[in-house]
């Protein structure tokens, strides 16, 4: 599974970071959300899931 940050939406609120601060991180400006790792590893991806629902500007996406 892999997740993407849409930088158009994201706001930098980190709940993400929050739920699942092995995938995601603040970039260097802190106004992003990046991903940690390129591919989501199966013990996370309930996590991540749930950071995906919960974030509140819609940013996170899921591709199987």
């Amino acid at each position: 599974m892999k997740v993407r940050v849409d930088e158009d939406r994201c706001e930098g609120q980190a709940v993400c970071i929050g739920l699942a601060p092995q995938v995601f991180e603040l970039g260097d400006d802190d106004e992003f959300v990046q991903l940690r790792v390129e591919e989501v590893p199966e013990e996370r991806q309930a996590r991540v899931r749930k950071a995906v629902s919960k974030c509140p500007m819609a940013a996170l996406t899921i591709e199987e």
